[in-house]
């Protein structure tokens, strides 16, 4: 099978962020959190992207009205990971491919793992495979139940754990791979029996073992992706971990960064080979900087700023218009 789709599940209230705004809009180094996800489907394979939404739902998709592979789906009542799924029922349900389930949430997702999932699925074939973390507290998280030869048996989720299996530490952080026909006939058989009397998607995986398929569980996620974000501190540890991760990439690609920590740089942004980034520099937006200039120190670039190679944004300069901005070097 070569045809993969992706359903995105992004339809929350998330009455822990305290806000308005769609949770999944909430932004992550100058980005929305959705927009991650989304990219990382992209460069996984995947042809095209049905994203569940609910509240604030018009908000979502103005903001991602140009992208041409999302299919819009409306689930009017959160009942479950398994429920919104169903959702693309009608989109779905005669499709002979993979679809990956993803949460829109978790914006430190990284598309290397979602190909572990795709390689692993084209080579061994299962019904489903999903990729797991090792956290040393997995409060909050389903934990993975295996046999004694290592086999996934199933996920039981937190506030359905046994004293026991809430001492697993290996946990669930919603990175799913399935074959889909095989999938949407387990949903078709799950319940709400359980202790928040919800739809899990988890309950899937569960018929489809009891029906004799093949089911894998692949520890790829690193304890700090695993994270989804349910409030504002999480908010704010995904920016710091997305942050270091953004300026590791910019330093592999010749960007000098002097003093990292005292650095903000927006995702968005691009900066060439030999530019040297001065200590409490803010660039913010799609921001284009050439080869060789030096920024700052206390430089601050925002919005559709352009300067051009070997240039000079001095200390307390402030660009932010689409222009060649900068002192010539």
């Amino acid at each position: 099978m070569n045809n993969r789709n992706a359903i995105i599940l992004a339809a929350g209230v998330s009455s822990r962020m305290n806000t308005k705004l769609p949770k999944v809009l909430h932004e992550v180094c100058g980005r929305e959190m959705l927009a991650f996800v989304l990219d990382a489907c992209r460069s996984a394979g995947v042809d095209k992207v049905y994203v569940i939404v609910g509240y604030g739902a018009d908000q979502v998709r103005q903001r991602f009205s140009d992208a041409d592979d999302i299919v819009w789906v409306t689930q009017a009542e959160q009942k479950g990971t398994g429920h919104a799924v169903l959702c693309c029922k009608e989109h779905l349900a005669d499709f002979d491919g993979q679809t990956m389930i993803l949460c829109g949430d978790g914006p430190l997702i990284r598309a290397d793992v979602l190909k572990t999932l795709t390689e692993k699925f084209e080579s061994d074939s299962p019904a489903a495979i999903l990729a797991t973390a090792e956290l040393d507290d997995p409060g909050g998280y389903g934990r993975i139940i295996r046999d004694k030869y290592g086999n996934i048996e199933g996920i039981v989720e937190h506030n359905d754990c046994s004293e026991k299996q809430l001492e697993i530490k290996e946990v669930n952080p919603s990175y799913y791979l399935f074959d889909n026909k095989i999938l949407f006939e387990a949903l078709g058989e799950i319940t709400n029996d359980n202790a928040k009397g919800e739809y899990y998607l988890t309950d899937a995986l569960e018929i489809i073992l009891n029906k004799g398929h093949k089911a894998m569980a692949v520890t790829a996620v690193r304890p700090e992706e695993a994270m989804g974000v349910n409030n504002r501190e999480q908010l704010s540890i995904a920016g710091k971990i997305m942050q270091k991760r953004i300026q590791s990439q910019l330093m592999s690609s010749g960007v000098t960064i002097v003093d990292p920590p005292n650095t903000w740089i927006d995702a968005r942004a691009e900066i060439g080979q030999d530019t040297v980034i001065e200590p409490f520099s803010y660039i913010h937006g799609k921001v284009k900087i050439g080869s060789g200039c030096r920024i700052g120190p206390f430089g601050y670039l925002t919005g559709g700023a352009v300067v051009d190679d070997n240039r000079t944004v001095g200390p307390y300069s402030c660009t932010d218009t689409n222009t060649q901005g900068g002192q010539k070097g």
